[in-house]
């Protein structure tokens, strides 16, 4: 294990802290490195977060930098790269930020050591994130019941290595289990039966089988888990969401950061004053063009301050989303901002009680209860 580097990226949000206690928590064997890429642009309640987390893992989090700071005239890395795009914003098509100060960054640091990299994408989301194409890199996801990445799963399923995949697979089960699991596994695939549907089944049916499969088919490749005799996650069948997330740093005394928390505000909706709740829903630079409106009218109206430095990135036609700051801060534009999230969020909540009243109207219909008979 010490051949195998393993290195966990803290961003400043939930999930990575989150996934840094648990992995210390669950997984103390696996001497497990934490760094943070900065940008120079984070909320101060990132920096904060940080802090308490290196007090209660007792490990620093290492910076990693971008660029030398001592060799250049702008010490910021944000504002250094910013100079060097001859100020074209980053945005959702030119994402050069996440490149130049977070990828970039990582792998340099990484080389080409054999590395075991940590991601916090939790168990009730629908995403992978960024997989590293070199080979000594390989991404793993504590959190999910698939902890693989996309790329092992298409190499353990191809051609070259499915029968290691199938004979492995039949090993790790008993006599009642290995006919049914393999009728999974040799069903074919198509459009209502995909790669993705058929490895969701096979671990369903008994996920460490699954895993311990998958590793003895990276025992024939250049992947750093294949490089080791045991490896602890094969075992581990813990899905953890959202609202284990939250618990896990609150119990852990690290807390939630600041900005998920929500903050109360009001608007006029079509003529009527009420009352809604905003916060930021993601960790990065106080102006990541990723913000909702509204969570833009949040840091306005909670970070005047840094809102304001915002805005004077603003110039030369370059703005952070489709329209200017300067156009958004506009009360009425605020006011309108406000009032489409409240309707859109009494909406949903109609909806969402929509559907609890029609599956109470089937089940009473049918003599059964209510649904929070179910609950």
């Amino acid at each position: 294990m010490s051949n195998i580097k393993q290195l966990l990226g803290i961003s400043g949000g939930k999930d990575s802290a989150a996934l840094a206690l648990y992995m210390q928590s669950n997984y103390p064997e696996l001497d497990v490195e934490y760094y943070t890429c900065d940008t120079g642009k984070e909320l101060t309640e990132t920096y904060e977060l940080i802090g308490r987390l290196e007090s209660a893992l007792g490990k620093e989090v290492v910076k990693y930098n971008s660029f030398d700071e001592s060799k250049v005239a702008i010490d910021n890395p944000f504002d250094h790269f910013l100079a060097s795009y001859g100020h074209f914003l980053p945005s959702s098509g030119q994402r050069w930020c996440t490149q130049k100060m977070k990828l970039e960054p990582f792998e340099k640091n990484v080389g080409d050591e054999p590395t075991i990299s940590y991601v916090g994408i939790r168990g009730d989301e629908n995403r992978e994130g960024y997989i590293s194409k070199r080979e000594n890199i390989q991404t793993i996801f504590p959190f999910r019941k698939n902890i693989w990445s996309s790329d092992v799963i298409k190499i353990a399923f191809s051609k070259q290595h499915i029968d290691i995949l199938r004979n492995a697979l039949a090993k790790q089960l008993d006599t009642k289990e290995t006919e049914a699991a393999l009728n999974i596994f040799d069903t074919s695939l198509s459009l209502t039966f995909t790669l993705n549907h058929k490895v969701e089944s096979l671990l369903d049916f008994n996920t460490p089988a699954f895993n311990h499969a998958i590793h003895k088919v990276l025992k024939n490749t250049d992947y750093p888990i294949g490089k080791l005799d045991h490896y602890p996650l094969l075992d581990n069948k813990e899905i953890l969401g959202i609202d284990d997330i939250f618990k896990l740093l609150e119990e852990s005394g690290v807390g939630i950061p600041a900005y998920y928390l929500p903050v109360e505000f009001t608007a006029d909706v079509d003529g009527e004053i009420k009352k809604g709740t905003y916060s930021r829903s993601r960790s990065g630079c106080f102006f990541c063009f990723f913000q909702q409106k509204i969570e833009w009218v949040w840091l306005l109206e909670q970070h005047p301050e840094l809102f304001k430095k915002a805005t004077e990135y603003e110039k030369d036609g370059f703005t952070w989303a489709e329209e200017s700051l300067t156009d958004l801060m506009k009360p009425e534009r605020v006011n309108q901002i406000k009032s489409n999230y409240i309707k859109r969020t009494e909406s949903a909540q109609k909806h969402a009680q929509n559907q609890v009243n029609w599956k109470d109207e089937i089940l009473n219909s049918e003599g059964i209860g209510c649904s929070s008979c179910f609950i």
